[in-house]
C-alpha cells in the first residue's frame, strides 16, 4: 500500500541530550497507525517534529513523497495535515461553534465568509457529537467534550492526515469507547490517522500497525497483538519480574 508519511532516521538533540535517535517508520495511507511507549519515550518529541513544532537535528520527513522537514507549522493546514494537542487550548472566550469555525476559515476548503465557515462547523459538530453544545463556552464543558472540541477544530481544516496526541487521556471506559468509535468513523470517512495513545485496548481496536518507542528509539513495530505480546515490550510496560 502507498505511504502518506515516511519518517527516515529522525533525531532530535536538546543541548547534548538525544531525545529521539534515528527513528524510522511509515504511515500507510487510509490506515490508523499508533505510536506507543512509556512516558519519556520520545513520542511527543517525534510528533512535534512531524507537525513542524520542532526542527529535527537530523533525518527526513516525507509527506506524499515531498520532503517537508523543517517546514513551519503554518504550512501544514494547506498541505492537509492537522493535529491535536494533549494539553487542550481552546479559544476560551469564543463559543464551541466559533472555535470550530475558526478552523474552517483557515482550512483547505478555503471558505471566504464566516457564514460558510459556520455552516461547515455545524456539520463537523454534528459528526462529533457537539452540536447541542455549539453555543457553550469551552470552560463550561467537561474533559470529554473539550477533547472532542480539540478534535473538531482539527477536523474543520479538512485534513488528509490527522495527528492525535492522547485524545483518550482522562476518559472513563464508556467515554473511551465513544472516542474509539468516533476515531474509527473519521478514518472510515477517508482520513489517515497517526495517534499517540496509552490506552492499549483502544490501540488494539483501532490500529493496523503500532510503532513502539523507548528512550528515544524505535524498538519494534508491527500489528498491535504482535507488538503487545513481545516479551521486551511487556517488560518495558510491566517491569521485569525479580528472580
Amino acid at each position: 500500500m502507498e505511504n502518506i508519511l515516511e519518517i527516515k532516521e529522525l533525531s532530535k538533540n536538546f543541548k547534548g541530550l538525544k531525545a529521539v535517535s534515528d527513528v524510522t517508520f511509515s504511515v500507510e495511507k487510509g490506515a490508523i497507525t499508533g505510536l506507543i511507549g512509556s512516558n519519556g519515550a520520545g513520542k511527543t518529541t517525534t510528533f512535534n517534529m512531524i507537525s513542524g513544532v520542532l526542527v529535527p537535528s537530523s533525518g527526513k520527513i516525507l509527506y506524499n513523497g515531498k520532503d517537508i522537514t523543517g517546514l513551519k507549522p503554518y504550512h501544514y493546514t494547506s498541505m492537509g495535515i492537522a493535529r491535536t494537542f494533549q494539553i487542550m487550548k481552546p479559544l476560551k472566550h469564543m463559543t464551541v461553534l466559533d472555535n470550530v469555525a475558526s478552523g474552517a476559515l483557515y482550512g483547505r476548503k478555503g471558505y471566504q465568509s464566516t457564514k460558510q465557515a459556520k455552516e461547515y462547523a455545524e456539520e463537523i459538530l454534528q459528526n462529533t457529537g457537539l452540536y447541542d453544545k455549539r453555543y457553550c463556552l469551552p470552560g463550561d464543558m467537561g474533559t470529554p467534550f473539550k477533547k472532542r472540541l480539540e478534535l473538531a477544530r482539527a477536523l474543520a481544516t479538512d485534513p488528509e492526515l490527522l495527528l492525535l496526541d492522547e485524545v483518550m487521556a482522562g476518559l472513563n471506559p464508556t467515554e473511551t469507547d465513544e472516542a474509539v468509535e468516533l476515531i474509527r468513523k473519521i478514518n472510515e470517512d477517508g482520513t489517515t490517522i497517526l495517534l499517540i495513545e496509552h490506552v492499549m485496548r483502544a490501540v488494539a481496536s483501532l490500529c493496523k500497525k503500532v510503532v513502539m518507542m523507548h528512550h528515544g528509539e524505535k524498538i519494534t513495530e508491527g500489528m498491535p497483538q504482535e507488538v503487545m505480546n513481545d516479551p521486551y515490550v511487556i517488560e518495558i510496560y510491566l517491569g521485569k519480574e525479580e528472580s
